[in-house]
C-alpha cells in the first residue's frame, strides 16, 4: 500500500534574511526623500530699487553700457539654478540688479548723493541653460548707509513664482552691521556669502525653495 506523501511545511525565512529584506525595503522607501538633500538658498526682500521701468539695454554685461565702460572692479558671477533634489532648472529667468561702484542704484527713488555711472548698466537678465547655468559680468557694488555691499537676484522658473535672493562678499567689513544679513542664521549666512577669487570670479549656486 503506497505511503501518502506529506506536504512540506512552509519555509520560514531565517531571522537574518528578514532583517536584510527589511533593510533593503527601508532604503527603497527612503530613496525619494534622501534625494532631496539640498538646502534652499534663503530668500530675502526684493528691496525698493527693483527697476520701475526696464532699461533698453539689459543683457548679462552690466559693466558696460553702450560704448562706455563702468567704473570699479569687474567681477564675474556664475552658478546654477537647482531644485532641492539637485536637478537643474533650465529656462528660468534670472535677474540681477545692484548699486554701481560708488554705492548708487540706477533708480529714481535712490536719494543717495553718490553720482550715477554713465557706463554702468545697473540691471541685467538672462535665462538659465539646460544645465541650470547662468553668468553675469558686472562690477563690485559699494556699500551705502545701512547696507553692506550686495547683489540682488530674482529667479523665476517657467510657470513658477519669483524668488528673491541677495549675495554678499566675504571680505566686506560692513557685513557685521547689515541688518538683513544679521537676521539670517549662521548656516544661512554661509549660503549667501561668497569670496571673490583672484581672477575676479564668484561662484554661487541658487537652490530654489
Amino acid at each position: 500500500m503506497p505511503v501518502p506523501v506529506q506536504p512540506s511545511p512552509p519555509q520560514v525565512p531565517a531571522a537574518s534574511t528578514v532583517r536584510v529584506f527589511s533593510l533593503v525595503l527601508g532604503l527603497m522607501l527612503a530613496a525619494p526623500l534622501s534625494a532631496q538633500s539640498l538646502t534652499p538658498t534663503p530668500e530675502q526682500p526684493r528691496g525698493p530699487f527693483y527697476p520701475r521701468q526696464m532699461p533698453a539695454e539689459r543683457d548679462t554685461d552690466l559693466a558696460r553700457l553702450g560704448d562706455k565702460t563702468a567704473q570699479g572692479e569687474v567681477i564675474e558671477v556664475s552658478g546654477h539654478i537647482l531644485r532641492r533634489d539637485g536637478r537643474p532648472v533650465s529656462g528660468a529667468r534670472v535677474e540681477l540688479w545692484q548699486t554701481n561702484a560708488l554705492g548708487r542704484y540706477h533708480h529714481p527713488g535712490d536719494s543717495n548723493p553718490a553720482p550715477l555711472d554713465p557706463g554702468f548698466q545697473g540691471y541685467g537678465e538672462t535665462r538659465s541653460g539646460a544645465d541650470g547655468s547662468f553668468r553675469f559680468r558686472t562690477v563690485r557694488p559699494a556699500s551705502y548707509p545701512g547696507r553692506t555691499p550686495h547683489l540682488h537676484f530674482a529667479v523665476t522658473p517657467g510657470g513658477g513664482r519669483a524668488s528673491n535672493f541677495q549675495l554678499y562678499f566675504a571680505d566686506a567689513g560692513e557685513n557685521a552691521g547689515d541688518f538683513l544679513l544679521r537676521d539670517l542664521s549662521a548656516d544661512e549666512r554661509a549660503r549667501v556669502i561668497r569670496e571673490v577669487g583672484p581672477d575676479g570670479k564668484v561662484a554661487w549656486d541658487i537652490v530654489l525653495p
